[in-house]
């Protein structure tokens, strides 16, 4: 077979992205000059101290060989005057009864000047100025340091501000609680660390395109996603995409509007699972317009986007407006009836409670949905409300597949016009989990 050709509207995403991570790359490039830059001053003013203190060392060594050099001959005038006038001063030389020299000496001397002299306040000086140097010198070193430091892990406290890329030390900062592998009980049956050299890794991901659901603004593509150290980021983007699928006149809204204001991502996990633990440890974006989900829904939406809501869907996380929720779907004929559990954004701690990474988990069987925030448990349903009596419930033996989506606006996400772009919804990894003895 032939290889497809591909559509100018293909190239034109390629080559956006491409220019996107240009600029990406070309902003870090010019902080990290900039941060040389100063820490090469710091280092020249260290430089500058050490020399400094270097002279002030030399002239103290100086100042004591000259001192020392004086005090000697200060000592030997001293002997020299008083050897001669031993005798004139009422000291005489006797013979002693072992045969050796003694001396008489009379009631009251007036004592010899053998005091050495102190060394003079200059000295004193010198040493105080080279142990201010000195320590200068580190203080310096310290605070070349401490900024180069503090440049790396970004601002917060070594967490970065939602939106901001994550450097390597703030990265390790804020995922700094991520939990291991292992969980007593359960097996790991699948994974991703997003720490790939290709990532998000085409065997494990799909990504869903254009406009698809609830009005929302972004166009859906897949570049709109990538991999730094060890951690998946969904970027949304503001943009002028053209809508080809556009109609005019069209009464449906996905082909009614000319263009996209901005572009995101939503990627789709190939692997499907029934019952298990899912789990994922991430960080959201909270500003105004942005609505991050990490759910899951049933496979038969894969085939068939009409079986909606009949197939069943459960947000792990979902936040939009000031408000994080975990939801599971009851499904009626048009629409979802939801058993909803809803946390302010306020009351879970603010935008320091946004600056850091969280767990977001779901434990799935025949008889419960349990769903959890960092370790705590948020929303507990019955499978069996799910549906009525002698209604086929999509939560029992029904296979299920995972999203991660980064949707702006649309039917809850909110106004993002006055929001500064882009929007990153992070995720350090994804894990599912099943029961290690089989039940």
């Amino acid at each position: 077979m032939g290889a497809a050709r591909r559509s100018p509207g293909e190239y034109d995403e390629q080559i956006a992205a491409l220019r996107a991570d240009i600029e990406r790359a070309e902003a870090e490039l010019a902080q990290t000059e900039a941060l040389l830059t100063k820490t090469r001053l710091a280092l020249a003013l260290r430089e500058a101290l050490v020399l400094d203190t270097e002279l002030q060392l030399a002239q103290i060594a100086n100042h004591e060989r000259a001192l020392g050099l004086a005090e000697r001959a200060n000592l030997g005038e001293v002997e020299a005057d008083r050897r001669p006038g031993l005798e004139s001063r009422g000291v005489t030389m006797t013979a002693s009864s072992d045969g050796g020299p003694s001396r008489s000496m009379p009631d009251e001397i007036d004592a010899a000047p053998t005091t050495p002299r102190r060394a003079g306040s200059g000295l004193s000086r010198l040493l105080r100025r080279a142990v201010l140097l000195l320590f200068l010198a580190l203080g310096v070193s310290a605070l070349v340091v401490f900024a180069v430091s503090r440049s790396w892990e970004g601002k917060h406290g070594g967490r970065v501000a939602a939106g901001e890329p994550l450097t390597l030390a703030g990265l390790a900062e804020a995922t700094r609680g991520a939990p291991g592998r292992h969980r007593a009980g359960w097996k790991l049956v699948w994974h991703d660390e997003f720490n790939q050299a290709t990532c998000p890794d085409r065997a494990k991901w799909g990504f869903e395109h254009g406009f698809v659901r609830n009005g929302e603004l972004q166009w859906y593509q897949r570049q709109n996603a990538s991999c730094h150290q060890g951690v998946l980021a969904i970027e949304a983007r503001r943009a002028d995409k053209p809508n080809p699928n556009y109609r005019l006149g069209s009464s449906d809204w996905r082909r009614n509007r000319p263009s996209a204001g901005y572009t995101s991502a939503s990627m789709t996990s190939k692997r499907s699972f029934t019952y298990g633990r899912v789990e994922t440890f991430a960080r959201i974006d909270t500003r105004q317009g942005s609505w991050p989900a990490f759910w899951t829904l049933g496979t038969a939406y894969r085939h068939k986007p009409t079986a909606w809501p009949r197939s069943g869907e459960v947000d792990i996380m979902e936040y939009y407006r000031n408000t994080v929720l975990a939801n599971v779907c009851k499904p009626q004929p048009t629409r979802c009836g939801w058993s909803s559990a809803r946390q302010s954004l306020a009351s879970l701690g603010g935008q320091s409670w946004a600056n850091r990474f969280h767990l977001w988990t779901m434990e799935w069987n025949a008889r419960k949905i349990d769903l959890f925030l960092d370790g705590k448990l948020v929303n507990h349903f019955a499978v069996a409300d799910a549906v009525g009596a002698g209604q086929r419930n999509p939560y029992v033996n029904k296979p299920a597949y995972l999203l991660l989506s980064q949707a702006i606006g649309g039917a809850n996400g909110g106004d993002p016009t006055n929001t500064k772009f882009p929007i990153r919804f992070q995720v350090d990894y994804v894990r599912v989990y099943q029961r290690a003895n089989g039940a």
